[in-house]
């Protein structure tokens, strides 16, 4: 169901690439609402002004979901944005929606990339950190910092969460940071430098045409979870394991680990690490667990060790924690999982850091 709403813009709270969040005024309320936060996609309805009456959905924002729990505008019906010049590109995302975008494909016809993706089949070892949540993302990336040099990065956004990468405001800043070379949205996703069918032309696409040494794959940000053992979107997690490796590269896991979340089946390693790497990946990964002392990393440790058994599973990889803490302080972005920060929930950011480190160090 979708409860609909229209309203004036009060405000423009800010913007960043592809999005502007609004204050609106409500010609009704939503719940006990009469004034909402709201954000608006500018390459689906235009760049909404104060003034201008906007078309919304509140269904999320009336549910009190936490990602998701804005009011999304759906049009601007007195200031319709122009027609989009003709151009390239037949791929159309989020299908049958009434904002589907067409977009160029990264390997269709119409690409100047078409030849080189045409009969690509080989990632010759790169390295693809696979991780459940958004939030592991800039973390990751701190990891393979830490250990200096150069390498250019590259984020795969596939669709388990947010489907357009305007959404992440992380990602947005993060490119302006330099921290990210490039991005590209795997099936319903849309939004990145480039655009794929699914993740395994998403990461061809990484290796022929972005050029990249190190891959992060993760959905967007608002993990769908319903408390079951199969019901998360995370699962596709080992879905991305087994595409690297078909592909050959070199799949790097990174553990959801939490000290602090208050449900035990996320303490230490997160049950959705446990299914996805455990069930899901059919093809060997690197588990990498932090090297640090006390309970919480010992049964980190123990966790990880049944992902790798029988031998030839998965392979457990133990990496230093020493600069991790401080490449994570240097983060461009907001340090956030699940609501806790850096300090409430610093296992969380170092496990992803840790899975980092190890992809860049063994970049050849």
């Amino acid at each position: 169901m979708i409860s609909w709403r229209d309203g004036v813009v009060r405000a423009v709270r800010g913007s960043w690439a592809g999005a502007v969040e609004l204050d609106v005024d409500l010609d009704r309320p939503a719940g006990d609402r009469s004034s909402v936060r709201a954000l608006a996609y500018t390459a689906l309805v235009g760049a909404p002004e104060v003034g201008d009456r906007v078309t919304l959905t509140v269904s999320a924002l009336v549910r009190g979901l936490g990602t998701g729990g804005y009011a999304m505008v759906v049009a601007l019906p007195d200031r319709l944005p122009a027609d989009p010049p003709p151009g390239p590109g037949h791929v159309v995302k989020a299908r049958y929606t009434p904002l589907q975008p067409m977009v160029l494909g990264v390997d269709e016809q119409e690409s100047p990339w078409h030849e080189r993706m045409r009969d690509a089949d080989d990632l010759g070892g790169l390295a693809v950190v696979v991780a459940d949540l958004h939030s592991a993302l800039p973390a990751v990336l701190a990891g393979v910092r830490a250990t200096g040099g150069e390498r250019k990065v590259a984020y795969v956004m596939t669709d388990g969460g947010a489907l357009p990468l305007a959404f992440s405001r992380s990602v947005a800043q993060l490119r302006e940071a330099g921290w990210l070379a490039a991005t590209i949205t795997a099936g319903q996703a849309f939004g990145g430098d480039h655009e794929a069918v699914n993740v395994h032309t998403a990461l061809l696409a990484a290796r022929h045409v972005v050029g990249a040494d190190v891959v992060v794959v993760t959905q967007g940000p608002g993990n769908l979870g319903t408390g079951t053992r199969w019901g998360f979107s995370g699962v596709a997690a080992g879905e991305a394991v087994n595409a690297a490796a078909v592909l050959g590269g070199r799949p790097v896991a990174a553990l959801r680990v939490s000290e602090a979340d208050p449900r035990e089946r996320h303490r230490g390693v997160s049950h959705h690490s446990m299914t996805a790497y455990g069930r899901v990946a059919l093809r060997p990964a690197d588990v990498v667990v932090p090297l640090a002392d006390g309970e919480l990393w010992a049964r980190v440790r123990e966790q990880a060790r049944t992902l790798c058994e029988p031998v030839g599973r998965h392979r457990l990889v133990e990496v230093p924690v020493a600069g991790l803490r401080e490449a994570l302080e240097t983060s461009p972005v907001r340090l956030s999982t699940m609501g806790r920060g850096l300090g409430e929930d610093a296992a969380a950011f170092i496990a992803s850091a840790a899975a980092g480190a190890h992809a860049a160090m063994e970049t050849t």
